[in-house]
Order: C-alpha cells, then structure tokens, then sequence
C-alpha cells in the first residue's frame, strides 16, 4: 500500500508539472547569489576575495548563466574601499565592468566609516564604485536570510 501511494504522490506530481509551466525546471531554478564578507586591512585577504569573485564570474559565465555578488566591507576591511588607501582600487574599477551581465555590488559599512571618520577627524571618501550600507553585518545576516550563500576568504 505504501508503494501505491507513493506512486500516486509521483504521478500527481508528474501530471501537476505538465500541466503547469510555472513548475519546469528552469522556472523554479534558484538566482546564483554570492555574497563576500572583507573584515581585514590586508592586501593578501583582499586579493583572495576578488580572485574568488573572478573565479564565480568566470564559471558563470562559462555556463552561460549570470551571479549576483556583494562584496560586504566593515571593519578594518573597510580599507578595501577607501579611496585613499585601498590597495586593490584598481582592481575593484575593472570588476565591475567585468562583471557584465553579472552584477557585483560592492558594500561598505557605514557604520565603520562614522568611527573612522570620528577617530582621524576628517570625512572619509568611499571610492564612487561602492555603496554605503548601514550595517555590514547586518547586510551580511538580511541576505543570508535571504538565501544568499556567503564566503569569508
């Protein structure tokens, strides 16, 4: 009996998913959603997480399929973004443009920047390719609430 109703789950299922398109494999398939957390001052660490954003891309790409990436910053990370002091500024401006169709955002926290700014006395600028964000933690908990996979290199 047990096999009957699982024969009967499988077939209405089955029926279920010819009679609706909506329910096709391609329709249900999940958005590749990376997001990166940089919470060090260190050239090496922020290096790996481009190389391992480059690398998302790339595969992507290959497979004809598109990625949405955040680059969150907070921090001594928060360096990454600075446009004074960012050792991979150059990097982060090709990136983007790379990146096409896929999209990287690149997140710094604003709270960080307020107590950098507080503690050396002047405003900080971000470089124009970032976003400030309220939070980076916060933005690194809400999207992987959201589902979003998450990388700490």
């Amino acid at each position: 009996m047990r096999i009957w109703f699982c024969w009967t789950a499988v077939s209405a299922c089955l029926a279920l998913s010819a009679a609706s398109p909506a329910l096709t494999k391609e329709a249900v398939k999940q958005p590749h959603r990376l997001v990166v957390q940089v919470d060090q001052n260190d050239p090496a660490v922020m290096n790996l997480a481009l190389n391992n954003v480059t690398n998302v891309i790339e595969y992507y790409r290959a497979k004809g399929e598109e990625v949405d990436i955040d680059v969150v910053t907070y921090g001594p990370g928060l360096n990454m973004l600075r446009a004074d002091t960012s050792p991979v500024q150059d990097r982060l401006k090709r990136l983007k443009d790379m990146a096409f169709p896929s999209k990287v955002q690149l997140s710094a926290c604003g709270n960080t920047k307020e107590g950098m700014e507080k503690k050396e006395g002047h405003p900080i600028e971000i470089m124009s390719e970032a976003v400030v964000v309220p939070s980076g933690v916060v933005r690194l908990m809400e999207l992987q609430e959201k589902g979003w996979s998450y990388l700490r290199p």
